[in-house]
């Protein structure tokens, strides 16, 4: 029997990653997923298709993929597919559940509020079995099996500042979606003499993680795409995080313990297909996993000390998370 897992790379191949250890295995699994920095460093080791990229709403990147998923299915006798979208979870489900292949569509957990426009296309796919981690929104169409955060847990205890401050400020995997509204106004509060170094006395140091958002004029020296192990370390590291309200970002960041703030990306700006992002915010402020920016311009010093009183908590035997046939 052999698993095939699929997702588009940053937060869906996160989720996906963490859900696929709480799933009962199959003897043999393929991933499928796009290459970049993250994707060859977290699945080091496995076994990994590649394909190329398919953009945002992109109906001729999910056709262009189909072939794929027929020599797949033919060469690795698929059973069972599970995918956390986003679009190239169409080129492979309808497809394999017309096979017979027993398949699974769980909504990303940045979906707080009802699904994704892939999940309402799979929703109406014969055979495919669609799942949503939060129970609010579950009905007979959608199976609550849990949610990728269910492994986190916030822990009033403070974090002690070493002789040099260290930041990690990330904007995820995005390649259509720049955000230098977040990175501009950092500039300023991060730099050498700025805010944040006189309220702690002390250098600040500063990885920048830009994705595509140019940062031409910018005193910075950005690092737009890291493997997952070199980001993971810097965070776990880091003394404060600020990242976009995205869910591969919010999840690195709380496996490094760190209690992050939060940016929305906004559809408005062209940061974002839409607004999901606040609803995903909301949820992590609810469950008290971080904190939200409502606008990156007004960020203080103050507000990135405060979050030095928690941290975050990871448990090693998670809640599994239930598939239904």
């Amino acid at each position: 029997m052999t698993t095939l897992y699929v997702a588009t790379t940053g937060g869906h191949l996160a989720q996906l990653d963490g859900l696929s250890r709480r799933i009962p295995p199959d003897p043999d699994s393929v991933w499928v997923t796009h290459a970049n920095e993250q994707s060859t460093s977290l699945l080091a080791g496995r076994d990994v298709c590649y394909v190329p990229y398919i953009g945002f709403h992109s109906v001729p990147g999910v056709l262009k993929s189909m072939p794929h998923a027929i020599q797949l299915h033919r060469e690795r006798k698929i059973t069972r597919a599970v995918s956390t979208g986003s679009g190239i979870a169409l080129a492979y489900l309808p497809y394999l559940a017309a096979r017979g292949v027993e398949c699974h569509y769980i909504e990303s957990a940045a979906r707080v509020t009802g699904a994704s426009s892939t999940g309402r296309l799979l929703r109406k796919v014969p055979g495919v079995h669609t799942h949503t981690q939060y129970p609010h929104w579950s009905d007979p169409g959608w199976h609550y099996g849990g949610s990728s955060f269910d492994v986190y847990q916030p822990e009033q205890r403070a974090h002690e500042l070493g002789e040099v401050v260290r930041v990690v400020v990330t904007v995820g995997t995005a390649a259509e979606f720049p955000f230098r509204r977040l990175i501009e106004p950092l500039v300023a509060l991060l730099g050498e003499d700025g805010p944040l170094s006189k309220a702690t006395e002390r250098p600040v140091q500063v990885l920048w993680q830009t994705g595509c958002t140019q940062v031409d004029g910018l005193d910075i020296t950005p690092r737009p795409f890291l493997p997952a192990a070199e980001l993971n370390a810097a965070l776990a590291e880091a003394d404060f995080v600020i990242a976009h309200a995205g869910t591969g970002s919010a999840m690195a960041v709380l496996d490094g313990g760190r209690y992050p703030l939060m940016a929305l990306r906004k559809e408005r700006y062209g940061e974002a297909g839409d607004d999901h992002q606040q609803d995903l915010a909301a949820e992590l402020e609810r469950r008290g996993l971080a904190a939200t920016i409502p606008d990156p311009a007004e960020l203080t010093a103050d507000d990135l000390l405060a979050t030095l009183r928690t941290s975050i908590a990871k448990t090693d035997n998670p809640p599994p998370f239930e598939l239904y046939p």
